[in-house]
């Protein structure tokens, strides 16, 4: 059975909880916007999303698809010769969205160790976690539950914590000191 996180550590648990939070709720929009990005370019749409450039401020660029590619490039990478060419100039505001979200998964990944060590659950708790910046819409649910969760876990254990010293005082008053006898 895993050790109780320590009292002491509850205001760095509350910190890392927000963290955690806001955190899961920026990769959960950051991988629904990369899913998007990745409908619009890889079936039969073919998009990328630009801004500035030849198109205007906002503007779908077509994406060329070389021969190698099929339906079901995006589920077998690595198994054909498909690249993806892109038509469009200016910003590249699908690119973005691709790097932007993994190297906001990393933070997120931090986020997630944070709350774990300090909560000090199993390891297989922390996968879960990790999942959210990878499984649509988890994220938002993992953040939910796990709010709600530390919280009460949190506010349990200071309501037993008051609950002894309030106990332990009474007791401490009720018996009689020598210079009381």
């Amino acid at each position: 059975m895993p050790r109780a996180p320590k009292l002491a550590s509850f205001p760095a648990i509350r910190g890392a909880l927000k963290f955690y939070q806001v955190c899961s709720i920026i990769t959960g929009v950051g991988l629904l916007l990369l899913v998007a990005e990745m409908i619009l370019k890889y079936t039969p749409l073919h998009v990328e999303l630009f801004l500035g450039g030849s198109g205007g401020f906002l503007w779908f660029a077509p994406v060329i698809a070389g021969p190698g590619c099929e339906w079901w490039s995006l589920f077998a990478p690595m198994t054909n010769d498909c690249e993806m060419i892109s038509t469009g100039d200016g910003f590249n505001l699908s690119l973005f969205i691709l790097v932007a979200h993994g190297w906001f998964y990393v933070v997120y990944l931090f986020s997630c160790f944070r709350v774990w060590s300090l909560m000090r659950w199993p390891f297989g708790r922390f996968l879960l976690l990790a999942l959210g910046g990878i499984v649509p819409l988890l994220s938002f649910f993992m953040e939910a539950k796990v709010g709600r969760e530390v919280t009460s876990y949190l506010k349990t254990r200071e309501d037993a914590e008051l609950h002894s010293q309030a106990t332990h005082s009474t007791l401490t008053h009720a018996i009689p000191t020598e210079n009381q006898r």
